[in-house]
Parts: structure tokens; C-alpha cells; sequence
């Protein structure tokens, strides 16, 4: 899926019923203009910048945020706060 663009990753992960995980906030923006309730994000920012560290958070985080992924949001994960916009944004 590297090469993929966005419209075709955001399609994949909604008929496969999947969460997308992301530090890319242009992501946030692009799903809430889609006015669709999946897929879900995982967005995380002003955290750890390496791989292992942004695992541990999103692991430590995940039994919080579980249920909101499952019934499509937008959740931002932050290293001291969580933040979580039911989709569809605005609708």
C-alpha cells in the first residue's frame, strides 16, 4: 500500500473494516470531509517520533480507545491526553 494514495487506502480499510494508524494530520482532514463512519484513525501526535515508543503508547492507550475504533472515530493520541470525534464529523 506504499503507493497507494489516500482515497484508495481510506476505501481499502473501510470494506475491510480496518483502523488506520497515522501521524499524518492530513488524514484527520481527509476522513472528515468523507462524511463516511469508517474507517477509523489512530492519529498520533506530539509524542515519541520513534517507532518502538509510538507502539508502546498506542499499546498502553488501546484498551481506552478499543470500542471507539470499533464504531468509527477519530482518535488523537497524545502523550498525556486522548481525544476521540465520533465520525462522521459534522454529521
Amino acid at each position: 500500500m506504499q503507493a497507494a494514495n489516500d482515497v484508495e487506502i481510506f476505501a481499502l480499510a473501510a470494506s475491510e473494516d480496518r483502523t488506520l494508524i497515522s501521524a499524518d494530520t492530513d488524514f484527520a482532514s481527509i476522513l472528515a470531509l468523507r462524511k463516511e463512519i469508517k474507517p477509523s484513525l489512530i492519529l498520533l501526535r506530539r509524542g515519541p517520533k520513534k517507532p518502538l515508543a509510538q507502539l508502546q503508547l498506542l499499546l498502553a492507550n488501546l484498551p481506552a480507545i478499543e470500542e471507539f475504533a470499533l464504531r468509527g472515530s477519530i482518535i488523537v493520541i497524545e502523550e498525556h491526553r486522548i481525544r476521540v470525534r465520533q465520525l462522521p464529523i459534522g454529521g
